[in-house]
């Protein structure tokens, strides 16, 4: 008889401590599918995705695995406890359990830490002989090489029109606030090109135009990115990833990435302060040249989402709320922040763990809202104050007008831009309710 696993992707909870729920979930996570297509054969597979569903607690799954970003820790923690309280085998992995493994066994039966590619098999096997070991760990080899994640699973929930794939993993810069240089050092892995294109090719299959390319710097090598977008351009897709600010210095890169099909790009920006960014090691920014970048990558037909820090140990009062009229003013057409968090395993939690400037050492409680570093100019309830300020003033309804319906880039774009106008009023709707946007 088959054994059977269940994959589940915890939600957040709001600030009333309550999990947050929608209607419908645009960015579907990769690594529930990924880790259900590394399962033996003789293992069945079942995916859960909070956000959108009812947790089925009478399961009959013999292991409950729980993943997830480092914001949904807390919830984790709890739906382990729940599903044990049931007789139910607990694995728990994912950023957070990698980053605080000990923290993370005391909830659960095993925790998985790192890359899951070459433990699965071995986990479902001592699982089958009674045998399931405390601790996994597995480091990012040189190649990266993974099936075909089960989107089957997946296809038939309320998920948004895309969905997302892997060309690689790791990072070579080393922001010291930042999990993934945490987790991989500046270690950084490609998948082969053919292999990122089956992935792609299979979404296709399932009907789907669009796609997420996961990768937290596809600039960072300019030949494999080339070669991807050569072979991405005649399937006739649109898709969407992340990047160093670096690529509106290469423009024939620049120019390729947008015929290719790339429609949306997320810079994490951090701050507009110089200080601010040598002290978080992202000397490779400038803010002084923030302005050109932007208006280079959205006059090639690429719009821009951002990623902005609050409670850097340079933030003031005045530097913060100048980043708002920074956003007003940029060709952003999506912005986000979130607080600086200290995550342990960091280096920015190694520099501050002895400072008694943390004010809460419950890392499981960390939300992107939830301030917990008392800065040299800004107490942490400061801090906190001033990222729901900046927020609401951001995604004022004139705001919000002004970069999509009113900005340039509706005549060129009409479609884009009013799909961006949709997601403006929904960051708008959340932030309403103090729930900070997020990729949930």
């Amino acid at each position: 008889m088959n054994k059977k696993f269940l994959f589940i992707q915890p939600t957040i909870y709001d600030e009333r401590g309550e999990p947050v729920k929608k209607s419908k979930l645009y960015f579907v996570g990769l690594g529930m599918p990924l880790l259900a297509a590394l399962l033996p054969p003789d293992w069945e597979a079942e995916i859960c995705i909070e956000t959108i569903e009812d947790i089925p607690w009478d399961t009959d799954a013999d292991v409950v695995g729980l993943g997830g970003m480092g914001h949904a820790a807390n919830r984790a923690k709890d739906i382990a406890a729940e599903f044990r309280s049931r007789g139910k085998i607990v694995v728990m992995g994912g950023p957070m359990v990698s980053l605080v493994p000990d923290l993370a066994a005391g909830y659960c039966d095993a925790v998985v830490v790192g890359d899951a590619e070459g433990l699965m098999a071995e986990l479902c096997h001592d699982l089958e002989r009674g045998t399931l070991q405390p601790r996994y760990a597995e480091k990012l080899k040189g190649e990266l090489n993974t099936p075909l994640p089960r989107y089957d699973l997946v296809v038939d929930k309320r998920i948004g029109d895309f969905l997302p794939v892997q060309a690689g993993r790791g990072c070579p810069h080393t922001c010291k606030f930042c999990s993934i240089y945490c987790l991989y050092r500046g270690h950084y892995v490609r998948r082969p090109v053919p292999e990122v294109i089956r992935d792609i090719t299979a979404i296709k299959e399932l009907g789907f135009d669009k796609f997420l390319l996961i990768d937290d710097n596809i600039v960072a090598h300019p030949a494999y990115l080339k070669e991807l977008c050569e072979q991405i351009r005649p399937l006739g897709m649109t898709w969407m990833s992340q990047c160093s600010i670096r690529i509106a210095d290469k423009p024939d890169l620049l120019r390729l990435v947008a015929e290719s099909g790339c429609r949306v790009l997320s810079f994490g920006l951090e701050s507009i302060n110089k200080d601010s960014l040598l002290a978080m090691n992202k000397k490779w920014c400038d803010p002084d040249d923030y302005a050109r970048v932007l208006r280079t990558v959205t006059d090639a037909g690429i719009e821009i989402a951002s990623e902005m820090i609050v409670g850097i140990d340079t933030d003031t009062r005045e530097s913060l709320l100048a980043t708002i009229d920074f956003v007003k003013s940029s060709d952003i057409v999506a912005p986000k922040f979130y607080c600086l968090t200290p995550i342990p395993g960091t280096d920015l939690y190694e520099e501050l763990k002895d400072t008694g400037r943390i004010t809460d050492p419950d890392v499981l409680s960390y939300t992107p809202s939830r301030a917990v570093i008392d800065t040299p100019n800004l107490t942490a309830t400061e801090v906190e104050a001033l990222f729901w300020e900046i927020y609401h003033r951001v995604y004022t309804l004139p705001a919000i007008l002004q970069r999509t319906v009113l900005h340039r880039r509706m005549r060129s774009r009409p479609g884009q831009t009013l799909f961006f106008l949709m997601v403006n009023l929904v960051y708008r709707s959340q932030i309403r309710r103090r729930i900070s946007p997020n990729i949930l």
